[in-house]
């Protein structure tokens, strides 16, 4: 059973390349008005679906911001989809930990639903032709070059 447990977590952790499937629309209240997918044609967006009571999201956090920071100028956007039922407990948690990226609110949980998201925090790297290229649950240190390296690749792509 423990061989088990590690084994599904192990798998949960890995950063899991998909076929490029069309990502799903996106149509959320945001920190700064309507989040939608029209806002994000010819990008890469990398959506990670968060909540307040999640540890790893804090740590992911800092280097949402870095990665938003040093990418945008080449066509790079982080939208972040907070799931949490009481946008209080998200703006919460964004006063200790500012987001310089784009942040939506999806309380009903219906735009992860559509986005199949299994764990927290879940992570959707998509090209610029609006399909989704990669995912990734969860969010540990080593996983920085990785998705980084994953990023770097999608914005060569023209």
């Amino acid at each position: 059973m423990k061989n088990f447990a590690f084994a599904l977590l192990l798998g949960l952790s890995c950063n899991l390349a998909v076929a490029s499937t069309p990502a799903p629309a996106i149509n959320l209240p945001g920190i700064h008005g309507t989040v939608a997918t029209e806002h994000f044609k010819g990008k890469v967006v990398y959506v990670d679906f968060w909540a307040s009571w999640c540890k790893p999201c804090k740590q992911s956090f800092p280097w949402l911001n870095d990665l938003q920071a040093r990418y945008r100028k080449v066509g790079f956007e982080v939208v972040a989809i907070n799931l949490d039922q009481e946008s209080a407990d998200a703006r919460d948690f964004l006063q200790k930990i500012p987001a310089q990226f784009t942040v939506a609110f999806d309380p009903s949980g219906k735009t992860a639903e559509q986005f199949h998201v299994q764990g927290m925090p879940s992570s959707y790297l998509i090209d610029r032709q609006g399909n989704i290229r990669s995912t990734h649950i969860g969010f540990r240190d080593d996983d920085r070059a990785r998705l980084e390296q994953a990023v770097s690749k999608l914005l060569q792509e023209k």
